[in-house]
């Protein structure tokens, strides 16, 4: 371009950009945010985690303890896991966890908001599934499904960069792979293929929710398979512990319907962290997103509810026949789809003028909030279980620094307060606890007096120093671990 004389010596004022705000976020940012949440929400319990009792072999790599895990809950991806050789610390396994369903969850939120999801809502789907109930359960057995639950977020991650078809084509692999990790792993790789579907027809629908049960069913007889040529038994018993009641007939399926209903009651109260209240809210939340969709977007509502009836009857049917009780963390599929569902109707009622945009946002902006808090609380119930074990560690630490002698621990300590608040399922939490903290071999002489007593009567014979001893103890309506003196 010519400038006339005169104005040679001047630039060019610069054209203005035009930034485009409805764009989607690229996936990196989302997950950074997720990520950042996370950190947030899980802050009491980042530095030193809460470890369910039998999540600990899978920190120690302890794969002996885990192997019966793979005869009677057909978990191989897990016990493979247990074999990795290399022990990390719990706050870093706790930190790799929580950035893995970071990244799953902002991985299903770009899924699903596809170009129509504007910053804000593609975060806010993130947010909304990171604080899922289901997900702070299931977290407390981080050091056992890290690896699983990485596989599950590489297949999300992967349908925000591959083809349609070929992201569906790996869909049976993934399956049977994360089912070997934890159940509902499968149901959340189907919620993941509805979402990215372009081109919804309701033939497209049957053909993708037909490749998902046959690779389902191939994942149960693979599983069935293995546990035969390794066990020598064609099938998955349950452990004596889960109290099955197995259906034989239709009267066995009808005695365990009242099972059915405190699976069902129990993931709701749970779920709304006993608060009424909620129940409500979030079953006016998901039948008004229905609705909307239903009559906006119907082979969307469709294709949605469909992945999320496929998961409910799989609880039914396993719950009927083999009469065993359904844990509320189980349900990490349901609120995976109730968020999508949430999330999508949000989207087409700010399509247009209106405050039913707007109101949507800020119910689903007010849930997000308020569960980040509850999640955030929920972490602390923990604080004084994690406490009184710190204790407990640093008297081990100073009275045997060089971890020559025993520990005996006398009373119940399923009766201690902090192990009650803390919901300890067994005292098999305490004495992995200590190994954890300082190394010391701790026996419980509630549940084994005798291997106390032979340990006690050896050491005397050998003239070694004795055991050192701890009880549970009552002083004013509290039951603590005290030392007990010499």
């Amino acid at each position: 371009m010519t400038l006339p004389d005169g104005l040679t010596g001047y630039a060019l004022p610069k054209q203005r950009q035009v930034v485009d705000r409805t764009l989607p976020l690229p996936l990196i940012k989302v997950v950074g945010i997720t990520v950042l949440l996370a950190f947030v929400i899980y802050l009491p319990n980042l530095w030193d985690p809460m470890i369910r009792h039998d999540d600990y072999p899978a920190l120690f790599g302890d794969a002996h303890i885990f192997w019966p895990k793979t005869l009677h809950e057909g978990r191989w991806i897990n016990y493979i896991w247990h074999l990795r050789g290399i022990s990390t610390p719990a706050w870093l396994n706790f930190a790799l966890y929580q950035m893995l369903w970071a990244v799953l969850s902002a991985s299903i939120a770009v899924a699903a908001m596809g170009r129509e999801g504007r910053p804000f809502l593609t975060i806010l789907l993130a947010s909304f599934i990171l604080v899922a109930t289901p997900a702070t359960l299931i977290a407390t057995w981080f050091n056992t499904l890290t690896l699983g639950l990485g596989i599950t977020a590489l297949y999300a991650v992967l349908g925000c960069r591959i083809s349609q078809r070929s992201h569906r084509a790996l869909l049976p692999v993934f399956v049977i792979v994360t089912f070997w990790a934890y159940t509902v792993y499968p149901l959340i790789l189907l919620a993941v293929c509805l979402v990215l579907t372009q081109d919804r027809s309701l033939r497209d629908l049957i053909g993708l929710i037909a490749l998902f049960a046959t690779s389902f069913v191939a994942a149960v007889i693979m599983t069935y398979t293995l546990n035969w040529m390794v066990h020598g038994e064609f099938g998955v018993p349950l452990a004596s512990w889960r109290y099955a009641t197995p259906a034989t007939s239709v009267a066995g399926l009808v005695a365990n319907v009242p099972l059915l209903s405190s699976t069902f009651e129990k993931f709701i109260t749970v779920t709304s962290y006993k608060y009424d209240t909620l129940i409500y809210f979030h079953f006016a939340m998901l039948v008004f997103s229905t609705g909307v969709l239903i009559r906006h977007a119907p082979i969307e509502a469709l294709y949605l509810h469909a992945g999320l009836w496929v998961g409910i009857t799989l609880i039914v049917l396993q719950v009927l026949k083999l009469g065993v009780f359904i844990p509320p963390r189980a349900f990490l599929f349901a609120w995976v789809f109730y968020a999508v569902i949430v999330s999508r109707a949000m989207v087409v009622l700010s399509r247009n003028p209106g405050s039913g945009g707007r109101v949507m946002r800020n119910l689903s902006l007010l849930l997000v909030v308020g569960y980040s808090l509850l999640t955030f609380h929920h972490t602390t119930i923990y604080r004084p279980w994690m406490t009184e074990t710190r204790a407990l560690g640093a008297s081990l630490g100073q009275v045997d620094p060089k971890i020559r002698r025993p520990v005996f621990v006398y009373g119940n300590v399923m009766a201690l307060d902090s192990a009650k608040m803390a919901g300890i399922q067994s005292g098999d939490a305490l004495t992995s606890r200590v190994r954890q903290l300082t190394g010391h071999e701790v026996v419980l002489c509630f549940t084994a007096p005798g291997d106390c007593e032979n340990i006690r009567s050896s050491r005397q014979f050998a003239g070694l120093v004795p055991p050192m001893r701890f009880e549970v103890q009552r002083h004013d309506d509290k039951v603590r671990l005290g030392m007990v003196s010499d």
